[in-house]
């Protein structure tokens, strides 16, 4: 796990305090973080400062959020299907998938592959990122408990990989 601010002022995005830093400090500060290093997070999320009021709220919006319980028993489904599906390579998870095997396992639709193509050009992933967002999409697609990697799960895990800016 990793936490970092946006920038070494701590306020660039904020929308209460602004930013102090140059474009120039901005730029420095996120080359800290080296390509390679990212690379190996697979799960970057953006988490915005809370307003006192969005803390001391306690409704949501009339949506029954799902219950811990509800999303524990996904989490072990899917640990359980992918416990099965990699039995046979001595693996628990598809985080563990090595490189050779991400190619030869994780199928596409050619609409999901042309999607992901496009993508990973647009982003300027490496193959370790792209190595990365196909574990997390097949990761996505255990949890809602369908077989196919579809493009919903590819956009989904791409969307987990954008930083902050």
């Amino acid at each position: 796990m990793l936490a970092a601010n946006p920038c070494a002022c701590g306020y660039l995005g904020d929308p209460v305090m602004p930013c102090k830093c140059s474009a120039l400090d901005i730029e420095r500060y996120k080359r800290k973080l080296s390509g390679p290093i990212m690379d190996r997070i697979d799960l970057q999320i953006h988490v915005p400062r809370l307003t006192p009021e969005e803390l001391l709220s306690f409704t949501n919006n009339g949506a029954a959020p799902e219950s811990s319980a509800k999303i524990r028993e996904r989490v072990v489904k899917a640990r359980k299907i992918q416990q099965e599906r990699w039995k046979e390579y001595n693996l628990v998870c598809n985080a563990e998938l090595p490189e050779k095997l991400v190619k030869r396992c994780l199928t596409l639709s050619d609409d999901a592959r042309n999607y992901l193509a496009a993508m990973a050009a647009k982003l300027n992933l490496s193959g370790r990122g792209l190595s990365r967002v196909l574990k997390v999409s097949r990761t996505i697609a255990d949890l809602a408990d369908e077989k196919e990697i579809s493009k919903k799960h590819l956009a989904e895990a791409l969307m987990y990989r954008q930083q902050s800016s």
